[in-house]
């Protein structure tokens, strides 16, 4: 069995920040307006800024994920989904569209998606590849769609998945933990930032004493 720290020190890692955008985390996007409870958002940002300042310390490559909707995308089958409710969500160019709390820095990628997955009909797989990235280390929102979606592509791509659990949030207790239970048991690794940050800072000591 491979352990945490061989999957995030030995391979080649790559964060993962997934829709952290503000129709789907801020109080006033388009699903907490809706009546969406975002409050799992507000807990676990302290979680994933950490998460990203230790990534930045240690190069880290950082990614970050953020939905687009427009109409060259909004096909019959998609645009009715959730029976249309989903429909003005992150639309291009929209404030909802932008990141919440976040923002990638100089060096970072973006990459864009118009569906669940960041792997379906974008250029995710390719830069990993170029990176040589093996690992990856998913967060964001919510849980159970768009970072479960990412995940279990991923997976299917034969890229090591390690979720975290701290540094995810969903719009209910339950969707949340059947995804951290779904993953753990078919697609990759369930833990906490605490657990990563570790490895990492214990990485570095050890690299400074060489």
């Amino acid at each position: 069995m491979i352990t945490l720290e061989e999957l995030i020190l030995g391979r080649r890692a790559a964060v993962l920040v997934v829709d952290v955008q503000n129709d789907y985390c801020h109080p006033e996007g388009a699903l907490g307006l809706g009546g969406a409870d975002v409050s799992g958002v507000r807990d676990m940002m302290p979680n994933l800024h950490r998460l990203l300042a230790e990534a930045r310390k240690q190069k880290v490559p950082v990614i970050f994920i953020q939905t687009f909707h427009e109409e060259a995308t909004d096909s019959e089958a998609w645009a009715t989904r959730s029976a249309g409710k989903s429909a003005a969500v992150c639309r291009t160019g929209s404030w909802g569209a932008e990141f919440f709390e976040v923002q990638p820095e100089q060096g970072e990628f973006i990459v864009n998606k118009h569906r669940y997955s960041a792997f379906v009909n974008t250029r995710l797989d390719s830069v990993l590849r170029t990176l040589q990235i093996d690992t990856l280390v998913v967060t964001g929102v919510s849980t159970n769609v768009c970072v479960e979606s990412t995940a279990r592509d991923g997976f299917m791509l034969d890229y090591h998945i390690v979720l975290l659990k701290d540094a995810c949030a969903s719009y209910s207790r339950e969707a949340h933990e059947m995804t951290l239970q779904n993953i753990e048991e078919y697609f990759g690794t369930v833990t906490d930032t605490p657990e990563v940050i570790q490895a990492w800072e214990y990485s570095r000591k050890a690299a400074a004493l060489r």
